[in-house]
């Protein structure tokens, strides 16, 4: 029989265990924090939205850092293979919109005492409370691993210590420090589903505002990087929300400040559309102020910045609006700009992007290339994707992999 560590009581390493256990192997899994899966307890709100019920080809459309990596994987723990094993063992599931998958109960806690339940039955010895300082190699194996309770000798050790998002929940980094001392290089560490600063302070007047159904498109040196429809909310610092986060999934390897971002307000009527709807609202209120005609058409706390956008004053009549300057507040009203200042900090993003090089892990067994018995899985990997369930998907699916193979 092989004994195997498990290094981290999070998504990956909950699978992990589970998937070594069912192979047979002794396995042990060490969790610094004094409960496990203290990070899947806040996704989703504290709903989790565990995986998604689209098909293979939809998943991999939404996985935005190496998804030829993760094929395997996926294929070894596909989610409708999750939703079975959540489901036969006894916890319900519903789907919502945009496929995205929780608990019927709404409690993201019912997915780790699910978890839990299931390795502790398969003889999983779970040990809370307990770091490892280093893992032990003798001639490029896996030997053991040292931690703040003694040594514990093994096979196989399966890293799945997270990334360094949400440092409250335990995420502090330490699987990067592991792989580089084991000669592993990691690939640079982003932000990834997170807030976007703006540039200007435009943005403060429509701090609180939650638009739904609009569009959002970044440009990168005047060239499509990302495009999608959906919510948005004004913030404080700039703006956030499910397009937003998807948003800075994809811009975050860039120069940020090169970034432009448009918005179109109103993304379900073509430019011709629109135009006859201004020419209509201007013949209808021609003696008006064009500031108070456009309520009609936009949150008022939108209305200074898509005026100013367009280079029109408040109190212009709509009898004096000009086909050049209607033209002018249509584009503003269909792409209305911002410049991006930075991401938000790495600490409040849903998810790590970068970490272990994925060239030095085979995709087959999540094992290190360089080290035999030695294995990765979940956000320690340089592997990310979209909000909507794939990010626990990954998380499940190669931890699953790693413990199979372990």
């Amino acid at each position: 029989m092989r004994k195997v560590v498990v290094i981290g009581g999070g998504a990956s390493g909950l699978f992990a265990s589970y998937a070594s256990a069912c192979k047979g192997n002794q396995t042990i899994l060490l969790e610094k924090n004094e409960k496990l899966g203290k990070k899947i307890y806040i996704t989703g709100k504290g709903r989790c939205n565990l995986t998604s019920s689209v098909s293979i080809e939809e998943f991999f459309n939404n996985v935005v850092s190496n998804p030829k990596f993760l094929y395997s994987a996926i294929n070894n723990l596909s989610p409708k293979d999750t939703m079975l094993l959540f489901e036969n063992n006894g916890l319900k599931l519903k789907i919502e919109r945009g496929n995205r998958v929780f608990p019927l109960s709404d409690k993201a806690s019912d997915v780790t005492k699910t978890m839990e339940r299931l390795i502790v039955s398969n003889g999983v010895d779970v040990r809370l409370n307990t770091t490892v300082n280093d893992i032990l190699i003798e001639d490029g194996c896996v030997k053991g691993v040292n931690t703040d309770k003694g040594k514990i000798s093994c096979d196989s050790v399966i890293i799945c210590t997270g990334g360094i998002s949400y440092p409250l929940t335990g995420s502090t980094g330490d699987g990067y420090r592991f792989a580089k001392e084991l000669g592993h290089s990691i690939t640079d560490i982003k932000p990834a589903l997170v807030g976007i600063e703006l540039v200007g302070n435009d943005f403060l007047q429509m701090q609180g505002l939650a638009l739904k159904n609009v569009k959002l498109t970044a440009k990168h040196n005047n060239k499509s990087v990302y495009e999608d429809f959906g919510e948005l909310l004004f913030t404080h610092f700039g703006i956030s929300g499910p397009i937003v986060l998807s948003c800075s999934s994809k811009i975050n390897k860039l120069n940020v400040s090169d970034v432009e971002l448009f918005i179109d307000l109103k993304p379900a009527l073509d430019e011709q559309t629109l135009d006859k709807r201004l020419l209509r609202e201007f013949a209808e209120n021609n003696v008006k102020n064009l500031s108070n005609v456009m309520r009609s058409l936009l949150p008022s706390s939108l209305i200074n910045c898509v005026m100013r956008q367009a280079r029109l004053y408040r109190d212009k009549k709509c009898c004096e609006i000009t086909a050049v300057e209607r033209r002018n507040l249509l584009f503003a009203i269909k792409s209305l700009s911002f410049r991006v200042s930075k991401l938000r900090p790495v600490k409040e993003a849903i998810i790590t992007s970068g970490g272990v090089n994925v060239k030095e892990i085979s995709p087959k067994t999540m094992e290190s290339k360089l080290i035999k018995g030695l294995f990765f899985a979940g956000e320690v990997l340089d592997v990310d994707a979209f909000t909507g369930g794939f990010n626990l998907q990954l998380a499940f699916s190669t931890g699953y992999t790693a413990g199979l193979n372990s």
